[in-house]
């Protein structure tokens, strides 16, 4: 696998695409009850191949990505050869940007000496699907930009 098999939740949401997937390798319904039944491994190599299939989709179109913790926040924006990254770093310690209040701080502090930002840009050294992949695995999420967009705006006005 080169990826991470869906969970249960996610097969679910997909059933239909997954229904399609396996008409592609000509198992209908009774067939696919059949290899779960007396073939678990072939049934759990299609599993696998699918789930694949969709991330590689999924990470093929992701363009931004964002991290929360608990006093850092990482924007991302991802390209075919590189990522920018744009990194706030809270210099109050007891600050918390996983909390509703912690991001209205943010929003009250951006620009002051409260905020340390850090603006970055890293080549892809691996397959870049593979590396967005990494920055899922370690917390990140798909996002629509628009916290990269603003603040890169600012920064570059």
């Amino acid at each position: 696998m080169k990826y991470a098999r869906l969970t249960k939740e996610q097969f679910d949401e997909l059933h239909a695409e997954f229904a399609s997937f396996l008409a592609t390798q000509a198992i209908d319904k009774a067939e696919w009850d059949s290899l779960k039944t007396n073939k678990p491994e072939v049934a759990e190599q299609e599993l696998d191949v699918f789930s694949d299939l969709i991330w590689e989709g999924v990470l093929s179109r992701a363009e931004f990505l964002e991290h929360f913790s608990k006093n850092h926040i990482f924007l991302f924006q991802c390209f075919d050869t590189h990522v920018q990254s744009i990194v706030l770093k809270a210099l109050v310690p007891e600050t918390d940007f996983l909390s509703q209040e912690g991001l209205q701080w943010l929003s009250d502090n951006m620009f002051t000496e409260n905020i340390e930002m850090k603006v970055g840009k890293k080549v892809f050294t691996e397959d870049r699907n593979a590396s967005i992949f990494q920055l899922i695995q370690q917390g990140a999420f798909l996002s629509d930009g628009q916290l990269f967009k603003q603040i890169n705006s600012i920064i570059e006005s």
